[in-house]
């Protein structure tokens, strides 16, 4: 009977980490180069050759799991692509008020983190969805194609699109992003 083996890749900027683990809890890690900007690369490579040096056969895999510390790296160094955000008209500074909460309510030099898309680059379109996914404002697409141009001007590499209650009904998100293509 051949042992259920567990395999996990976590890939970052410089180097992609491969770990099988055995059923009885053994760890197996390896370590190869990333391979950007196809990160696939690395992952086939560094794959193959720990099933090959630990003569395993890939159908004793039972599990994979997959993680990207490269989107984290890139996220808390600012590295990542120059973004705007098209958001629900009144909620552009969401990101900024968040809760309201301080991690340390009593000290008064704790200053809240960045907001990882400045405010000029945030623009508010009408359009609105309540809880239930049921439309109450109805797109407003000559808003978004002059945000989505605003945007374009300030020479963003990318946009994301996030419509309050788009969990409910995305259609409005939807649009917007045909209208950004």
């Amino acid at each position: 009977m051949s042992e259920d083996i567990r395999l996990g890749v976590d890939v970052g900027g410089t180097f992609t980490d491969v770990v099988l683990l055995r059923a009885d809890g053994t760890a197996l890690p390896m370590k190869v180069l990333s391979s950007p900007p196809d990160f696939g690369t690395a992952i086939k490579a560094g794959v193959q050759e720990i099933l090959k040096s630990n003569s395993i056969d890939a159908g004793q895999i039972r599990e994979y799991t997959h993680g990207a510390t490269v989107a984290t790296n890139a996220i808390l160094t600012r590295t990542g692509a120059r973004t705007g955000l098209i958001t629900t008209q009144g909620f552009r500074d969401v990101l900024e008020i968040r809760r309201m909460r301080m991690h340390r309510l009593y000290d008064m030099n704790w200053q809240k983190p960045t907001p990882l898309v400045p405010r000029h680059l945030r623009m508010e379109v009408p359009a609105r969805m309540d809880a239930s996914g049921a439309e109450v404002i109805a797109l407003d697409e000559d808003a978004a194609r002059l945000a989505i141009q605003r945007l374009i001007e300030e020479g963003v590499d990318s946009i994301a699109i996030c419509y309050i209650n788009s969990y409910a009904n995305g259609a409005h998100e939807w649009r917007t992003r045909e209208l950004v293509r």
